[in-house]
Formats: structure tokens, C-alpha cells, sequence
């Protein structure tokens, strides 16, 4: 089936409507559970006082979002003020040596927040990694790589190395294991393609610009060496037509979107609810589905957002970072679900692409997929849910590739021929949504716990069928044909059609194929 095959604009429309009913009805339902559960004895320890002067709470569950935008936005934005500012002056006077004031800027300022021995730590790992990439030994890199990560997931390691910060502070935990995770795959990063150049080896000065670039450092994205080493070195500064005016954009919207996401918090206590299994047993199918994938979607929002003003820093200094993840709503392939484009594309070049090929041989892609969520498994901390999570997803994207194996072979590949490519786009969404519901039931481990996916699964599949299943389904269906539609209209404005052959001069028709000539048959017209 092309990407292009439209549907009808009534059929569009109601999907479009049925799919806005249905959200203002979920959230009407937890809307309405929020609201009357505001005061119970479960929610104490994270609905606190909010805005007092509309008598809401404010739902403070997510302790990595409130450290961002409430308790420590003061010191994030000074450090973040501070580099922009000084990599500014420095563009402006020598912009030659920008990236070492980058390295300068850096180092002082994780020494100013964390001690002189969590730098010397940092150092230690760094030069470790930096002598093994001399030997030019892929497999070794990977092995000493891992290895080190290791050493912060498991005891007595971590207790050993967590004692070289100084200082008791709330955000201290967190900066170690941002500043000493991201470390590692950085210098995995490094090593590997130290390892591929052929001329030579990069200077430990680089290794160290690339790792101690501050808006990267505790948080990430990774961005690969490569791409860093090409656009931390670029002389020519200059800047696109209306560059500027889009990164402005791009932090008025991030702006935007904290404010919304802080009136949602107030009205709607979405992460607090999973927490109180009580509660949730009795809520109505329709609440606790919305609620799910609601879960889901605020993820995204909080991803696309903290990468963002990371983001927006770093185009300031004329880098290109990665693009913050997808969005949960547009997809319904596990091939493209990723919260982390910077880890998704690290693992790509690295492993999944590197084993994997083309991704059209069956064991080639298992063993490609296997190695992928290994490393992700130790990059998130081996325990439970994680090995769950990683389990149904290599899963998923290892079925993906078998029923696209299948379905090009006879008699499918005939059947999907015989009809039309708005038939097969509805049969195909069909498939899709039960592929959609796999990537929500799968991903809500990760992100609540195991309890809360059991119970959204029974609650779909067992206890609510089949008017809920169905109901849901139908639902989900009308939401894959606006992705499709969306990714319809995506595909036109990038690969427009070609001109009609009315318009096409009379030599452009000579030229053409004998192929692409009307045919005179109508039942072969048909058929093709």
C-alpha cells in the first residue's frame, strides 16, 4: 500500500470527530476522579498545596519535573545563562577557540557544583576510555565500555564511587549519575570512532571538549562524537534565513507548554492516581484507559520539553542536537517508539544498525534487537520491570519484521494487489491499532509500575470485553487513520505527484514508458 492512498473527506471527518469525543470523555472521567479524591489519605505525600486562590492541589508525583521547573530552575537557568553568554562573547571575538571555552566553562562549572573529586572521577573514566581507543580494537572499547557503565548499577561500585561527591544536597544524586552515565556513553561514543579513522587518533583535548560541554553534560542528549567534533570546530558561524527567529519560537512554546503542563497538574492528578491501586479498581474502563495513555503522552511532553530548553541552548551555539522524541500519539510501529532520540540514535549506530544491516534478514535483526535493549537494559538498571519492558519491546519489533516477511509472500501479497489502496490502508489500521495498544501496554511498565499495566489489561482484553474492547479498538482505529492521514499529507508536500500528462508537453510523453501509457483494457486497468 503507498503512504498516499487517501480516503474519503467524510470518512476523515468522522474519525476526526469520534476521536475528540472520546478524548473529552476520558478526561472528563479523570477530570471528575481528581477532583473528588483530592483530599484522600493515599494522596497526601504528592498532592500538596497549590494555587490556593482556586482552591486546587497540585500534583507533585514526578520528582524529576518538579526538580526542573520548581526547586532547582533558578540554578539550571543561571549555568545554562552563564555558557550561552560566555560562548557568545567568544563566537563574537575568537570564535576559533569557542569549543575550548566550551571545555572551560564546563569543567568549572560541574567543579562548582560537585567537588574536585567528582571532576577527578570523571577524569579517571575519560582517560581510561581514551587509552583503551588507541588500540583501535572495536570489540575491546565496547567490553571496557560497558563495564565502567556497570560500575554505577550495581554495589559495592556505586556506594564506592558515590562517595567521591562532595556536599548533601537534593539534586546531588541525580547530577552523579546524570554526570557519570552520560559520561560513559559519551567516551563509548568517542572511542568507537576513534577506532574507525584511519589517519591517526583524535587528542584526549577533544575527548574532553566533547565530554565536558555543559547543556550535554548531567542531562543529555547524546549527541555522537562525529557529529559534535564537525560542529564544535566550524569556523563559518553564520546562520540560516530565520534561524533565530525559530529558536525563539521554539522556547516561547516550551514556555507555553510548562504553563499548560502546571494547570494540568492542578486539575488532573494523572500520576498520582496509578499509585492507589484502591482507587483505581474502582474506576470506569473509560478512566482508567484514558488515564494510561494520558500517562504516556505527558512523558513525551516532559522529554520534548527538558531536551528542548537543552536543545534551544545548544542552537544558540550553532550545534544541531538531536530532535526531541516522537510524539506517543503518532505512533503505532514499534520500530519508531523511542522517548530518547539522542540514546536511539547512539544505539543505532552502534549496534543496531552495525548487526542488524538492512534489517531484512530474520536473524540478523533478532540478534541485532537482543544486543540493542541489552545495552539499554544496563544503560536503565537492571531490575523487574525493566526486563519486562525491554523483553515485550524486542519482542514487538522482532514480530513486526516477521509479519512483514509474511505478508509479502503468497497469497497475501495477491490479495493486497486485487484491492484497492484505501481498502488495504483500513485493513492495515486495523493491524495497527492492536499494534498500538501493544507499544501503550508495554511502555506503562516502564513508566508506572507493573500493578497498574496488569490492571489496564485486564480491565481491556478480560473484564471489559467486549464492549470496552471494542469501544476502545474503534476508538484507536479512527486515531491511526488521522496519523496515516497526517503522514498522507507529509508525503505530498515532500514528494509531490507528478504532473498529469495534460500538462506535460508533447516530448515529455513521448519519453515515457510504454508501461506508464493508459491502458485500453478496463479490466486490466483494474487490476493494476
Amino acid at each position: 500500500m503507498g503512504i498516499k492512498a487517501a480516503l474519503p473527506k467524510y470518512e476523515i471527518y468522522f474519525y476526526n470527530t469520534v476521536l475528540c469525543l472520546a478524548m473529552l470523555w476520558a478526561t472528563s472521567w479523570i477530570f471528575e476522579v481528581s477532583s473528588s479524591n483530592a483530599n484522600r489519605k493515599a494522596f497526601k505525600t504528592s498532592v500538596k498545596p497549590g494555587w490556593s486562590y482556586f482552591g486546587r492541589k497540585m500534583d507533585t508525583a514526578d520528582f524529576e519535573w518538579m526538580m526542573w521547573f520548581s526547586r532547582f530552575r533558578e540554578h539550571i537557568l543561571f549555568a545554562l545563562t552563564g555558557h550561552v553568554l560566555f560562548a557568545k562573547i567568544c563566537s563574537m571575538l575568537a570564535p576559533q577557540y569557542r569549543s575550548l571555552v566550551y571545555l572551560v566553562y564546563g569543567l568549572l562549572a560541574v567543579w562548582t557544583s560537585m567537588g574536585w573529586t567528582y571532576v577527578s572521577l570523571i577524569l579517571s573514566h575519560c582517560i581510561l576510555l581514551y587509552s583503551i581507543s588507541l588500540m583501535k580494537i572495536r570489540w575491546l572499547c565496547f567490553v571496557t565500555g560497558l563495564c565502567t557503565l556497570a560500575t554505577f548499577k550495581c554495589e559495592p561500585f556505586v556506594s564506592w564511587q558515590a562517595g567521591f561527591v562532595e556536599g548533601d544536597f537534593d539534586l546531588r544524586h541525580v547530577l552523579f549519575y546524570g554526570g557519570c552515565g552520560f559520561t560513559i556513553m559519551r567516551c563509548m561514543s568517542f572511542a568507537l570512532e576513534n577506532c574507525e579513522r584511519k589517519d591517526g587518533s583524535y587528542s584526549i583535548l577533544e575527548l574532553l571538549k566533547y565530554n565536558f560541554y555543559l547543556p550535554f553534560f548531567y542531562f543529555g542528549p547524546i549527541m555522537t562524537f562525529d557529529k559534535f567534533h564537525v560542529q564544535a570546530n566550524k569556523s563559518d558561524l553564520t546562520r540560516k534565513e530565520w534561524e533565530m527567529w525559530n529558536i525563539r519560537v521554539q522556547g516561547l512554546v516550551h514556555l507555553g507548554v510548562i504553563i499548560v503542563v502546571d494547570v494540568l497538574f492542578h486539575f488532573m492528578y494523572i500520576l498520582t492516581i496509578p499509585t492507589d491501586m484502591k482507587l483505581l479498581k474502582h474506576l470506569s474502563d473509560w478512566a482508567l484507559v484514558g488515564l494510561a495513555y494520558i500517562n504516556l503522552v505527558y512523558d513525551w511532553v516532559k522529554s520534548a520539553v527538558m531536551f528542548g530548553v537543552i536543545n534551544t541552548a545548544s542552537r544558540l551555539d550553532h550545534l544541531d542536537p538531536p530532535k526531541p522524541p516522537k510524539c506517543i500519539t503518532m505512533l503505532y510501529m514499534f520500530a519508531e517508539t523511542h522517548f530518547d532520540r539522542g540514546i536511539n540514535e547512539w544505539l543505532c549506530k552502534y549496534v543496531y544498525d552495525y548487526l542488524g544491516g538492512k534489517h531484512d534478514n530474520v536473524l540478523e535483526e533478532l540478534v541485532a534487537t537482543l544486543c540493542t535493549f541489552g545495552i539499554t537494559i544496563l544503560w536503565l538498571g537492571p531490575c523487574q520491570v525493566v526486563l519486562l519492558w525491554a523483553f515485550f519491546n524486542c519482542f514487538g519489533l522482532n514480530f513486526e519484521l516477521w509479519i512483514a516477511k509474511l505478508f509479502i509472500m503468497e497469497p497475501f501479497a495477491s490479495f493486497e494487489a486485487a484491492m484497492s489502496e484505501a481498502t488495504s490502508r483500513r485493513i492495515r489500521a486495523v493491524f495497527n491499532t492492536i499494534n498500538f495498544w501493544c507499544i501503550v501496554l508495554f511502555n506503562i511498565l516502564a513508566l508506572n509500575s507493573l500493578d497498574f499495566a496488569k490492571l489496564v489489561t485486564k480491565r481491556l482484553l478480560l473484564k471489559g470485553f467486549p464492549i470496552t474492547t471494542i469501544t476502545v479498538m474503534f476508538v484507536t482505529y479512527c486515531l491511526i487513520q488521522m496519523i496515516k492521514e497526517r503522514e498522507r499529507r507529509q508525503a505530498l508536500i515532500d514528494d509531490p505527484d507528478p504532473p498529469s500528462d495534460a500538462n506535460s508537453s508533447p516530448a515529455d510523453a513521448a519519453a515515457a514508458p510504454a508501461s506508464a501509457q493508459p491502458i485500453a483494457d478496463p479490466s486490466k486497468e483494474k487490476a493494476e
